[in-house]
């Protein structure tokens, strides 16, 4: 254990709990200290800048972890090197698996029973995927629990329960009266009454079937860092960590980045960095950058977070053809330095809806009129876009096309959403059967159907498909990437004294330097370089159009990338 370890574990603990249960610390110490001795050898400690991320339901996807298992190859063609498994936890399902009912069991579907040897079928999987240099990381929900959990059933049962304290109880629906209700439109209040107790209430952020967890109480916390001991010890590389701005709770405040939550997050990370360093906090807070960053901490809090703002912001560059709110978005008076073993994820699309929680009210009304195509997409009135890829850009293929070059070079590490390779549409069907099986509405269902193998590989064997093409442009822009590591590492220098329609900007290490040059209007552009840019040398290596004497012709949506 890492000499510093305890002391800063103790710190934290006095934050949160003053001079309150110090031998549930000691014996925790003892546990985490036997638990370092026997785990695996740490990965490098920034492998998490260097991937391309994969995000799939296991069941949706290929069934379950056989069929993953049997697909390992297909996303190792791709140009897959880490795979973000979305809940696979034991879950009622009534939020996507979201909703834990026992976080050290793997959903019984998903590998063919709840026996030892069938939990055994994930190991195969992992150790399959690591195989193939393909790490592994998994959603834990740290807010919340289902309320089939133990602990909640348990708790239920009257004050007097051990398990009462693991959740936020109340008399009356007005704490916390400043908390916002995340889920507008689908949820009336934070609060809950117990059906056999109408008198008492349960206090939830999400849906009222995910009751929040009270880590005011120790055991919480230590039960949460158990979780995480138990995972790694079977050889996870890390852990998406749901909805984390939410974990402290204080009356006259709106219960988000608090104090106490970021001193939990660190006892987190100090678990992790004493059992197996490496293993990565990858922060979910839809926030704007200045509150994301802090979320790394002094590098002692999460290693990685999403850049929730820059997603809608490409939508809005692609629709009003324009460069200047990317370039905004990513400028240091909106996103902060962040420190240099931390790193951005950043996305296209996801299994959420296109948020537009992070742009403004003008922002937002031209991002929704742009790719709300049917008022059924609309989600959490006016804040979202319930939507897959190919449907917000109307199958177009050019545009689909830009989207994924901006996504593979512009920041950080990229998240392919499950068939969004291919063009995976919207599936209506699996949104009805699952809001029945539910019953809740919730259009964020549409984009999460099952992909048809049979179907899709008969599409991949056809050149001039939508599918094909997609799939081929991005396969071979990964491959691009993967030969060019300042797409991954490089520093960024944008462009931006040219055309207001182009978006280019140069990526750049001590050893190689990229060029993007894209065109986000439906009008050919000719784009003269700065001489400053011109005179590098510039070799295509992606894109259909070459520099002549510091001048390229772009097509509609046309886009090329150079190294030198």
């Amino acid at each position: 254990m890492t000499s510093t370890l305890p002391a800063q574990m103790r710190q934290l603990w006095q934050q949160l709990y003053q001079d309150q249960y110090a031998d549930k610390l000691d014996t925790f110490l003892a546990e985490l200290q036997a638990a370092a001795q026997t785990a695996a050898p740490p990965p490098p400690a920034t492998w998490f800048k260097e991937v391309v991320v994969y995000s799939l339901y296991v069941d949706l996807f290929n069934k379950d972890f056989k069929g993953l298992t049997n697909r390992l190859a297909y996303l190792q063609d791709l140009g897959v090197t880490c795979l973000w498994l979305l809940p696979i936890l034991d879950s009622p399902m009534r939020d996507a698996g979201f909703d834990i009912s026992d976080y050290t069991k793997i959903r019984s579907e998903l590998v063919g029973g709840s026996d030892a040897a069938a939990q055994g079928t994930f190991a195969e999987f992992l150790a399959e995927a690591h195989r193939r240099n393909i790490r592994v990381i998994f959603d834990v929900a740290m807010n919340h629990c289902s309320d089939q959990h133990m602990w909640f059933k348990e708790a239920r049962k009257g004050p007097d329960n051990p398990y009462r304290d693991y959740f936020i109880w109340s008399d009356t629906t007005e704490r916390y009266k400043e908390a916002r209700i995340i889920f507008k439109g689908m949820m009336p209040s934070n609060w809950h009454p117990l059906p056999e107790a109408p008198d008492t209430y349960f206090f939830h952020r999400f849906f009222d079937s995910q009751p929040d967890l009270n880590y005011r109480n120790p055991e919480v916390l230590l039960a949460m860092c158990r979780v995480l001991l138990f995972w790694v010890a079977q050889g996870v590389d890390g852990f998406r960590a749901d909805a984390i701005p939410y974990l402290w709770k204080e009356e006259g405040t709106i219960c988000e980045n608090l104090p106490g939550t970021h001193a939990i997050v660190k006892f987190f990370r100090a678990v992790l960095d004493t059992v197996r360093p490496g293993t990565i906090l990858l922060a979910e807070a839809c926030q704007p950058p200045a509150e994301v960053v802090t979320y790394f901490g002094d590098s002692d809090e999460c290693q990685a977070a999403y850049h929730f703002p820059v997603m809608p912001r490409i939508y809005l560059a692609l629709a009003t053809h324009s460069a200047k709110p990317i370039f905004d978005t990513l400028s240091t008076n909106f996103t902060p330095a962040i420190p240099d073993d931390c790193g951005w994820f950043s996305f296209l699309r996801c299994h959420d809806e296109l948020t537009l929680e992070m742009v403004t009210p003008e922002e937002r009304k031209t991002i929704h009129a742009a790719y709300c195509h049917q008022p059924e997409w609309d989600f959490r009135q006016g804040e979202g876009i319930a939507s897959r890829l190919v449907d917000l850009f109307k199958s177009d293929a050019a545009a689909v096309q830009l989207a994924f070059s901006i996504s593979f070079t512009l920041l950080g590490t990229p998240v392919i959403f499950y068939g969004d390779e291919f063009a995976k549409p919207n599936d209506d069907q699996f949104q009805a059967a699952q809001e029945a099986l539910t019953g809740y509405q919730d259009a964020r269902y549409k984009v999460r159907g099952a992909v048809d193998w049979e179907s899709v590989d008969r599409q991949l064997a056809d050149a001039t498909s939508l599918p094909a093409r997609t799939h081929d442009a991005v396969r071979t822009m990964l491959a691009v990437r993967r030969a060019h590591p300042a797409l991954a590492a490089g520093n960024f220098q944008p462009l931006t004294t040219l055309d207001d329609r182009i978006l280019a900007y140069v990526r750049g290490t001590n050893d190689q330097q990229v060029l993007v040059v894209q065109n986000l209007s439906n009008d050919a552009v000719n784009v003269t370089l700065p001489a400053s840019i011109a005179g590098a040398g510039w070799k295509r290596i992606f894109g259909a159009q070459d520099l002549a004497q510091g001048v390229l012709a772009l097509a509609p949506k046309g886009f090329s990338w150079f190294a030198a």
